[in-house]
C-alpha cells in the first residue's frame, strides 16, 4: 500500500475497462449481492445491522439488491441471537449453518463477512479462498493472529484473481479520522514527522467462551485492538515501518478472573513507538482502564509546517500552521452524510460496507480500499510490539516479517 485512502465510494460505476492487478477486466454491476456471515457474535450482529441499513439505502437509490442469506456459527446461542436480530430488522429469515464449510457448499452467498474469533480467521479464510465457488471476503481485523498465517492468506489470495478480500480496518472511515487523513494528504501540514495516537477506553468486553482474554487466541492486545492504530500510523506517515519499541503490562484489568484454571494474560496498557523508513515516528498510548475519558481516541499528526488533531467520539478536527500559532488553529466538526447507521464505530462500519459493495460491483476495475498487505502490516507491527514488551528491546520489522 502507498498509504492512500479511497475517497467516497462510487456506488454506480459505469462499465469501463481498466487494468487492475495486471488483468484487463470489465466492471459489471451485479443486480444482487448475497452475503453470508461467519461468526454471529457481537461483531457479526453489528455487520447484520449495517447490511440491513445498506440494503434499504442501495435498493432505494440504485438497481442492486443486498441480502443476508446465511449465518454460520458453531455456537447455538449466537445463531439464535442472529436470527432474532434479523427478524427485528425485518429481514428475510437467513439459512443457518453450524460451520462455515457447509455455508460455502450451499451456494447461497456471493460475499462472506468473517467476524469469528481471531484465532479462527486463518483456517476460515484459507477454506473460503480455496473453495471452488468464488466468494468475496470482508474479514474483521486482525487479518490473522500471526504473521505467518497472514502471509499464507496473502499468497493463497494471489491465486484467486476472481475474488477480492477487504480487511476490516474501519477506523480509517471514522469521519474525523478520514478528515484528518485528507488534511495530511493535501500537504497542509507539510512532511509528517510525528504521529501520536492515544486510546484511553474501557476494558475488553466479554466474548463467547472468553476467547479474548488470552494472547494465544487474540494475538495479544497490540494485535487484537491496536492493529487499527498501526494501520493509521502507516497511512499518516506514508512510509514503511522499520522497527518497534514497546513497554506494557497487565496492571488493573482481568487479574482476578480465572477461566478453566487459567488467568488472562492480555496487557491492559502500553506505550509503543514505531519508526518508519522516511524518518517519521509514531507513538501509541494505550490504556484500557480509562473509562473517565471524554474521548476514546485522540490522534495528533505533526508535520514540519503544521499540526492536525482528530477526536473520537466528539468528531472534532483541529489543524493549524506554525506560522499562524495558537490563534490560527481551525476547529471543524466532521461528519459524513452517507452514514445511515452509526452503530458501534461511529458510522465507520457502514462506510466500510459501502466501500466493500462498491469494490464488488466494480470487480476488476479497482481493488478493495483496505487490502491484504494493509492487514498483514498492521498485524506485524502489533506482533513486533508484543515481542518488544516480552524481551525488553527494539524489534525490527525484518525479524518479524522475514524475507
Amino acid at each position: 500500500s502507498n498509504g492512500s485512502i479511497e475517497a467516497g465510494p462510487d456506488l454506480n460505476p459505469d462499465s469501463k475497462k481498466e487494468t487492475y492487478g495486471g488483468v484487463m477486466a470489465t466492471a459489471t454491476a451485479a443486480a444482487e449481492v448475497r452475503y453470508g456471515i461467519v461468526g454471529v457474535g457481537m461483531m457479526g450482529r453489528e455487520h447484520l445491522h449495517n447490511l440491513a441499513h445498506l440494503a434499504a439505502e442501495v435498493e432505494r437509490e440504485q438497481s442492486v439488491q443486498v441480502r443476508v442469506t446465511c449465518l454460520a456459527d458453531p455456537h447455538p446461542e449466537s445463531l439464535h441471537l442472529g436470527l432474532q436480530l434479523a427478524a427485528e430488522l425485518g429481514l428475510p429469515v437467513p439459512q443457518t449453518f453450524s460451520g462455515h464449510r457447509e455455508m460455502l457448499d450451499s451456494g447461497l452467498c456471493d460475499a462472506v463477512i468473517v467476524s469469528s474469533p481471531n484465532m479462527t480467521h486463518h483456517e476460515i479464510l484459507m477454506d473460503i479462498i480455496g473453495h471452488s465457488k468464488p466468494h468475496h471476503i470482508l474479514v474483521e481485523k486482525p487479518l490473522c493472529t500471526t504473521v505467518n498465517h497472514c502471509k499464507e492468506v496473502v499468497e493463497a489470495a494471489k491465486q484467486r484473481p476472481d475474488i477480492l478480500v477487504q480487511v476490516g480496518l474501519e477506523y480509517r472511515y471514522m469521519p474525523p479520522v478520514a478528515k484528518l487523513i485528507d488534511i495530511v494528504k493535501s500537504g497542509t501540514l507539510g512532511q509528517v514527522r510525528m504521529v501520536a495516537i492515544r486510546e484511553h477506553r474501557f476494558p475488553f468486553l466479554v466474548k463467547v467462551n472468553n476467547w479474548n482474554r488470552f494472547n494465544c487466541n487474540s494475538g495479544g492486545t497490540l494485535v487484537e485492538k491496536c492493529c487499527h492504530f498501526f494501520d493509521l500510523m502507516r497511512l499518516f506517515a506514508a512510509a514503511h515501518p522499520v522497527r518497534v519499541m514497546a513497554s506494557g503490562a497487565i496492571d488493573v484489568n482481568h487479574k482476578d478472573e480465572v477461566y478453566d484454571g487459567k488467568v488472562p494474560d492480555i496487557i491492559d496498557n502500553a506505550y509503543v513507538i514505531v519508526e518508519f523508513d522516511n524518518g517519521s515516528r509514531g507513538m501509541l498510548d494505550l490504556c484500557m482502564f480509562a473509562e473517565g475519558s471524554k474521548n476514546e481516541q485522540e490522534i495528533s499528526v505533526v508535520g514540519d509546517i503544521g499540526k492536525g488533531e482528530a477526536f473520537v467520539p466528539e468528531s472534532v478536527v483541529r489543524f493549524g500552521k506554525r506560522t499562524g500559532g495558537r490563534d490560527g488553529v481551525v476547529t471543524i466538526m466532521a461528519d459524513d452524510e452517507r452514514i445511515k447507521y452509526q452503530g458501534l464505530h461511529h458510522g465507520s462500519s457502514y462506510l466500510e460496507h459501502l466501500n466493500f459493495l462498491s469494490a464488488i460491483r466494480a470487480q476488476g476495475v479497482s481493488g478493495p480500499s483496505v487490502n491484504l498487505n494493509d492487514g498483514l502490516l498492521s498485524v506485524a507491527i502489533g506482533v513486533a510490539g508484543q515481542l518488544s514488551i516480552e524481551q525488553g528491546r527494539f524489534v525490527t520489522m525484518e525479524e518479524v516479517l522475514g524475507s
